[in-house]
């Protein structure tokens, strides 16, 4: 029974979690813009966000295993609701870029903080070994749907106040509320987990960022994982929705439509990806459907009308997750139970830190009209060259249910 509530705890965290960060992401580089700050200027802070949320979720997660799991996801959720709150009280760039580095603020649209790495390792916990691609996969889709609908609501409230006389700006504001008492909401929702999701005592051992069997294995998926992320950096959803703006005119009701198509797409393509990987395997699983994915990808730009370009972009994030629950399953399963917290956490860092580096190149590339459609080509070449590379790495290291 402490079971069940504890999954049920951690699926409804989720779910308000992606949709605070849907919610926010169609308008909040609209609303920078409004404050003021140029394309690069926009591009640098959230270039800022993603490196601060990697040094802050670094500590949380490599030590959430010794310090307790309820105990890093209440202080994440905190930072949530406080980064939240400073970007609706100030328009102080100095101020925004400290909220942007100390606090957790999702400029993609997609996880970002403590949260998805201790979840994963505490699901885990609670779980059989043979369930946890399967729970992956529904924790992936709840995610995406719950993005979607966020994408979708704060794109049309904020067209609907503005219809209704509301300055732009203001409109923004109202969205950023919503953003900072989800933080509070999910704080709430984290003190109801039981302590089942912590691990026993753990012998007192020197290890790198709380890694010890694992670390060959995880630093060199961290790498891979990194450059996949940069790629991804590359695309995030607050830039890419002001793509659409800048290069077709899109309303922020019809941005957040788009968006609430793609990351329903996006979580059911999650699920499919359960029932491919039983037949084919976790790794096979994550490079096969990639690749297609960031061929579309790098197609978005070279589309010359904006159905298209929404079409090519739905047909890419129909299959664009496929490789997430995977991803997170197969790490989770070559590592041991007392590490997965931090094998959890590093991989993740290593994407943020990716990530991190992307959106100033992308705000640059975005100021140039002639490169506008950069980004996207960008990204999909160096995803490409991702899946490549890590199928080539790991397609004979098997996780313990498909070795025997």
């Amino acid at each position: 029974m402490t079971e069940r509530k504890d999954i049920t705890l951690l699926f409804t965290t989720r779910i308000v979690r992606l949709f605070a960060y849907g919610f926010l992401s169609v308008v909040l580089a609209l609303y920078l813009a409004e404050t003021g700050l140029s394309e690069s200027s926009i591009g640098v802070l959230f270039s800022l966000t993603l490196a601060g949320d990697a040094g802050v979720s670094l500590w949380l997660t490599t030590s959430a295993d010794r310090l307790g799991r309820r105990r890093m996801l209440v202080l994440g959720a905190a930072l949530m609701a406080m980064a939240g709150a400073v970007f609706l009280l100030t328009r102080n760039v100095v101020l925004l870029a400290l909220a942007a580095i100390i606090g957790v603020i999702s400029p993609s649209g997609n996880e970002i903080g403590p949260f998805l790495s201790i979840e994963q390792a505490s699901l885990s916990q609670l779980l059989p070994g043979e369930r946890r691609t399967n729970v992956f996969a529904w924790y992936n889709l709840a995610g995406s749907f719950a993005t979607a609908l966020g994408a979708l609501s704060g794109g049309w409230l904020s067209q609907a106040l503005q219809a209704g006389g509301w300055p732009s700006i203001d409109s923004y504001r109202a969205v950023l509320v919503g953003y900072a008492l989800a933080g509070l909401v999910i704080m709430l929702c984290f003190f109801g987990v039981s302590r089942a999701v912590e691990v026993p005592a753990l012998p007192a051992r020197h290890s790198l960022f709380g890694l010890h069997k694992s670390r060959g294995v995880v630093l060199k998926l961290s790498a891979l994982f990194s450059v996949d992320a940069f790629a991804g950096g590359l695309v995030v959803q607050s830039l890419v929705a002001y793509w659409f703006s800048i290069r077709f005119g899109v309303d922020p009701g019809i941005i957040g439509s788009i968006f609430f198509g793609a990351n329903v797409l996006a979580g059911i393509s999650a699920l499919l990806a359960v029932r491919l990987a039983a037949r084919i395997g976790l790794i096979n699983t994550m490079v096969f459907t990639h690749i297609p994915s960031n061929i579309f990808l790098i197609l978005v730009p070279l589309m010359p009308t904006l159905p298209l370009a929404i079409a090519v972009l739905l047909v890419r994030f129909s299959i664009s997750q496929m490789d997430v629950p995977t991803r997170q399953s197969y790490t989770m399963a070559v590592v041991p139970p007392e590490e997965r917290s931090a094998a959890s956490g590093v991989t993740t860092i290593a994407r943020s830190v990716g990530a991190s580096m992307a959106p100033a190149l992308t705000g640059a590339l975005l100021g140039v009209p002639s490169l506008i459609g950069a980004p996207f080509i960008l990204a999909g070449s160096l995803k490409l060259i991702y899946d490549l590379t890590l199928w080539r790495q790991f397609h004979a290291v098997k996780p313990p249910e498909e070795a025997r």
